[in-house]
């Protein structure tokens, strides 16, 4: 592990990077490219997704680093249409064969629609053979994950959802700290939503401690436990985006950021019906 970062302890004892880097809408072309460089700034988590069309890219990337595997941690997902006990085992062999691995580090259900305890059940699966080191789920709102937990041998080691200054999710993390699930956040930066890059509280606190407005959103969520995957295609970023364990913001700083929470999404709501058809009706190949 790099000396720039630090290590969370899943529920299982599996030790994972608190901050990782993201290939959410990196074109394919250019996955291989930035996945290659962010390896070369530091960064040993990476995560991708069947639904993002690069994993055979971020293989390649790992590949040619030379980097040894148990150096890494690496996340990949399930899509909607691959769920179900039977379907759910050939997308993750799909997926494991795409990233040229022998296993993933942690492998997650996407979304929580279709037959995800079918797809659960396998999962636990594959986690009892070994081909995941951890499993999990993502954007699940806190009665679903509640309801999965109850019902289920092995509990998500994490759930990687919307969490940002404008939605900080604090019920959800505590709901998640009672059943020992790891909180991760997607979208740390709003993709920009609500001029965040210029927030007049983010830039007055990141002035204070001569850091950008980036830096302070991820080093606010490092102080909550919360493990984050921010994206960026440039090296200097990803750089910059590394570089948020060397200050720390007070309390009063804290507070102001929380002042920020609007308690609703930036993007979509997974309970919206027309949201649920058309995450349902979308196809990954």
């Amino acid at each position: 592990m790099t000396p720039q970062n630090r290590l969370i302890t899943l529920n299982n004892g599996v030790q994972m990077p608190i901050l990782g880097f993201g290939v959410f809408q990196v074109p394919q072309e250019q996955t291989e490219q930035v996945v290659a460089d962010a390896l070369a700034a530091g960064y040993r988590s990476i995560d991708t997704a069947a639904s993002y069309g690069n994993e055979e890219a971020v293989g390649r990337a790992i590949a040619k680093s030379g980097i040894p595997r148990e150096d890494l941690f690496v996340t990949t997902k399930m899509w909607i249409q691959r769920t179900g006990e039977d379907t759910a085992r050939r997308e993750f062999d799909t997926s494991l064969q795409r990233l040229g691995l022998d296993y993933v580090d942690l492998y997650l259900i996407h979304q929580p629609l279709g037959d995800y305890y079918s797809s659960w059940r396998a999962m636990e699966k594959l986690y009892g053979e070994g081909l995941a080191k951890a499993i999990g789920v993502s954007n699940f709102h806190t009665d679903r994950l509640a309801d999965l937990v109850l019902h289920n041998d092995v509990t998500p080691a994490v759930n990687q959802i919307e969490t940002h200054p404008f939605y900080q999710r604090r019920a959800d993390q505590d709901l998640m700290r009672q059943h020992g699930v790891q909180i991760e956040s997607w979208g740390p930066f709003a993709e920009g939503k609500n001029d965040l890059f210029t927030n007049p509280t983010l830039a007055e606190i990141g002035a204070a401690h001569g850091k950008s407005v980036a830096q302070v959103v991820l080093r606010w969520l490092l102080q909550r436990d919360v493990v984050v995957i921010p994206k960026s295609v440039r090296p200097d970023r990803m750089a910059e985006n590394l570089d948020v364990f060397d200050f720390t913001l007070t309390d009063d700083e804290l507070a102001r950021i929380a002042a920020l929470d609007s308690g609703q999404s930036v993007f979509f709501d997974h309970r919206d019906p027309e949201m649920v058809a058309w995450l349902g009706g979308r196809r990954v190949d």
